[in-house]
């Protein structure tokens, strides 16, 4: 009895704790101005998605340009070499009529990451962040990095375009994803040929190998990178979003008229096309693929991870905690590096 109302108080009060972040974004969202109509809002997305491929497919996702990242290092209280890595993000719109708009933010033009790493090359572990994140201070509190140093991996954190430091002087929420589906569809594909460039360029200094962890947002990015990627040695998306269109009607962002709300989920799905993860098979085998999901999520509720598992044919491992909270991770993340542990044995 006791431990069933400890669970359940974990989860209550994770889920508080997402839904109070929700309700306040949503409560910035509705002081935004919104002109657009429902019908002129359809034929716009309409006109977007015969703009953009109806798949992921190595055609529009670039394969990653060679990149040669300047480095400033330091010595941490580990003992391990931190490397803070810029380099220019060759990146060319797909739709030529938005680009100058697109590269107009120069300092999204400029990738960043953070490596740790010790001694000689060892098995590394890209770590892709979430909404919002990607700064390093933060990033170093939320994932287990000296549990992954202690594992026999190296780590780096990866900056999401738009976010961080590639946000310049900009204030409040990142241009992608957003509003405009444009910068969200053009700031996936710069992700992915960003990470790509950046695992080719992990693969050239020496690492054995090399996967993927994201969070959320990082999640979807690092499933999708790994359905055009064949370098990648393992995949864990963690409390990951699945579908865009999905979050839009979860978050109460189509509206409250049930048909308008569905014309419009429709109109995003074939938009997003292009762009999900769900739409083309991973090319990490699912025996290196765990997808961690949080029961009481109120952001990217369960029901996401869920369906990626689907989707990768993957096993799903789950936690009491929240989004944020994650109460709980630590025997979650057990799964994850029992994995951890067969990829860095490998032959």
């Amino acid at each position: 009895m006791l431990r069933r109302m400890t669970h359940r108080f974990v989860e209550s009060a994770a889920s508080a704790f997402d839904v109070a972040l929700k309700n306040a974004v949503a409560r910035r969202a509705e002081r935004e101005p919104n002109s657009d109509q429902h019908e002129s809002r359809l034929a716009l997305l309409s006109r977007l998605a015969e703009s953009y491929p109806r798949a992921p497919s190595h055609e529009f996702f670039e394969p990653g340009a060679p990149i040669e990242p300047s480095a400033r290092q330091r010595r941490d209280d580990r003992g391990r070499t931190v490397s803070d890595l810029l380099w220019t993000s060759r990146y060319t719109p797909y739709l030529a009529d938005f680009g100058e708009r697109y590269l107009a933010h120069v300092d999204n033009q400029v990738a960043s990451a953070r490596l740790f790493t010790r001694g000689g090359p060892r098995p590394i572990a890209v770590l892709v962040h979430g909404y919002l994140s990607g700064h390093y201070g933060v990033e170093q509190r939320i994932w287990p990095i000296d549990e992954l140093d202690d594992a026999g991996f190296d780590v780096a954190l990866f900056v999401l375009p738009f976010h961080a430091k590639r946000a310049g002087a900009r204030r409040g929420a990142p241009l992608f994803p957003g509003r405009d589906p444009r910068y969200t569809n053009e700031g996936f594909r710069q992700a992915v040929g960003d990470l790509r460039g950046f695992v080719r360029y992990l693969r050239s200094t020496g690492h054995p190998r090399v996967g993927l962890f994201g969070m959320s947002l990082g999640g979807y990015t690092a499933a999708l990178t790994a359905s055009v990627e064949p370098n990648l040695d393992f995949l864990v998306p963690v409390v990951p979003l699945a579908c865009l269109a999905d979050f839009s009607r979860e978050q109460g962002l189509l509206g409250e008229r049930a048909t308008e709300s569905d014309s419009l989920h429709r109109a995003l799905e074939a938009v997003y096309r292009g762009v999900s993860p769900l739409g083309a098979p991973s090319l990490v085998r699912p025996e290196r693929i765990v997808v961690v999901g949080a029961r009481a999520d109120r952001i990217t509720p369960i029901s996401h991870a869920r369906r990626l598992a689907t989707h990768l044919s993957a096993p799903l491992v789950a936690f009491r905690g929240g989004h944020l909270l994650q109460l709980g991770r630590e025997k979650a993340f057990e799964r994850v590096f029992r994995l951890l542990e067969t990829v860095r044995d490998a032959g």
